[in-house]
């Protein structure tokens, strides 16, 4: 139930009103965003919301059912606020969002709350974003718990792998670049694969401070699964952690680890136990 201030209750209830829509996106580094549908910027609670920005949600519907609410917020790109460099980079993943109405003619009279959650999947294409708004209720369809299978759930690393990163992680310098996605470092001379799905951290440059998922590696050669935001030159440096594929064979012959292995490789699959099954039927 959303409770509204008596000033704001008598606006909604004459003749006209002067409404605006708010967004404020508090991503996980703290950064404060406000944008507003509003002709001019408006200060809510000491943030200021842009105008002119180009936000527009979809239809807020909500009902006392437990299931997911549907909610997208459109907008475009732009240097001033949201780029498509920080979007790919991941720093609108798992944003806070909060959309809420004010009469912008007097903000003193609170706001109307219509929707917070979280940004789920963000996409963009011709200078414009898309953002999926995730309610309250997103969090009833998470799994909660584990189920079995053959590859190991840990991550690489983590409390449960119990892997020191440290001892796995190298650094270098980007000697030559193929493009975005594709570098090289001559002074790389690991054997083919040791790196893949493993983790390149850029620590200077224009993607300083930027990491990326190893897709492939060759002697010299690093292939990204996704191209950098932004350009990658010759003379970056990086640290680089080995990879590990959650297969029961690397854990135990690559890094010695297999009494941490979270997974059970030796469980059969629905594959075989469909074929012991059919097995059963002919007896």
């Amino acid at each position: 139930m959303k409770t509204l201030s008596s000033g704001l209750q008598t606006h909604l209830q004459s003749e006209t009103t002067t409404l605006a829509t708010c967004w404020k996106l508090t991503r996980k580094d703290t950064t404060v965003l406000g944008f507003t549908d509003h002709d001019r910027d408006l200060v809510v609670s000491g943030t200021t919301y842009k105008a002119s920005t180009g936000f527009s949600p979809t239809a807020i519907a909500s009902s006392d059912s437990l299931s997911v609410d549907n909610l997208d917020v459109e907008g475009m790109l732009s240097s001033g606020s949201v780029t498509d460099a920080d979007i790919v980079a991941g720093k609108y993943d798992f944003a806070e969002i909060e959309v809420f109405m004010v009469n912008w003619n007097d903000l003193t009279q609170g706001t109307i709350p219509l929707r917070k959650g979280w940004l789920g999947e963000v996409t963009f294409q011709h200078h414009q974003f898309v953002a999926e708004v995730r309610g309250l209720t997103q969090r009833l369809s998470t799994n909660i718990g584990q189920v079995y299978s053959p590859g190991c759930r840990a991550q690489f690393g983590d409390s449960r792998c119990q892997i020191s990163l440290a001892a796995h992680t190298v650094t270098g310098t980007i000697t030559s670049v193929q493009n975005n996605q594709i570098i090289k470092d001559s002074g790389r001379a690991e054997s083919a694969g040791i790196f893949n799905y493993g983790k390149i951290t850029f620590t200077t440059g224009q993607c300083q401070g930027l990491s990326s998922e190893i897709k492939d590696y060759l002697v010299g050669s690093l292939t990204l699964v996704t191209p950098m935001p932004q350009i990658l030159t010759a003379g970056d440096q990086y640290s680089l952690v080995k990879g590990c594929d959650k297969n029961f064979a690397t854990c135990k012959g690559t890094y010695n680890n297999a009494v941490n292995f979270r997974g059970e490789p030796h469980v059969p699959g629905m594959d075989r136990m469909l074929e012991t099954a059919g097995t059963r039927s002919q007896w």
